[in-house]
């Protein structure tokens, strides 16, 4: 049971660390410019897993993307964010 809790609280900290990562380049630069592409390649290692299910809730309220799309979205996010998450954790324990 400690270990699906660590994967869950694992994912849930990869995912918020995303999701401010995403937000504070949304603020900070607005909308991407064509200079600043390399920084936004930059930035979407870390929050793309936001960025990615964002666009698959759009595509799928919109109708543009199929259900197992974005299912497969979905499961590409939570492993990204499993990732990131345990980066996270491992930061912060050795700080």
């Amino acid at each position: 049971m400690h270990s699906l809790w660590l994967l869950l609280f694992s994912i849930t900290a990869g995912f918020t660390a995303s999701a401010i990562a995403a937000n504070l380049y949304r603020i900070c630069v607005g909308s991407p410019r064509d200079g600043h592409m390399a920084v936004r390649a930059a930035v979407l290692v870390v929050a793309g897993p936001s960025v990615l299910f964002e666009s698959a809730v759009k595509g799928l309220k919109a109708r543009t993307w199929h259900p197992v799309s974005f299912w497969l979205a979905t499961a590409g996010v939570l492993y990204w964010s499993l990732a990131l998450g345990l980066l996270v954790l491992e930061v912060l324990l050795h700080v």
